[in-house]
């Protein structure tokens, strides 16, 4: 039976360490490999020898394309983070109307300038729209 006795501090400390490094390693590849099937200037045959060079020497495979790909990695990235914000800007628009209270009270206050409406639908219109 194992007890917290038999099993010291330091094995623990160094049982965390080795495990998140092993996370650290999972989703490093994970995210090279996402950047290299997310290319658009490599072809099938680069994907797929970019992929078995990761699969067969995967520390030297993922030193080299982080060394030799960092920066369009980055690129790539901020590119696509970008036209995410974008399409959620527009979808944002799209939904949320235009007109909020303070274009309500103008087009209120262009009616009264113009006489089409007098004070008191005016200030009904007011009280409605900041309501």
């Amino acid at each position: 039976m194992v007890i917290a006795a038999d099993y010291p501090f330091l094995n623990i400390l160094w049982t965390m360490i080795i495990f998140f490094v092993w996370v650290v390693w999972i989703w490093m590849m994970i995210a090279i490999l996402s950047d290299i099937f997310r290319r658009h200037d490599l072809s099938g045959w680069s994907k797929a020898l970019w992929t078995i060079f990761l699969i067969c020497l995967p520390f030297l495979g993922a030193l080299i394309y982080l060394t030799t790909q960092s920066e369009g990695m980055a690129q790539r990235r901020m590119e696509d983070v970008q036209g995410q914000r974008k399409e959620m800007d527009e979808y944002v628009r799209s939904v949320a109307g235009s007109d909020g209270p303070a274009a309500e009270i103008d087009k209120a206050k262009q009616l009264l300038d113009s006489g089409a409406i007098d004070q008191g639908e005016y200030a009904a219109i007011k009280a409605k729209a900041l309501a």
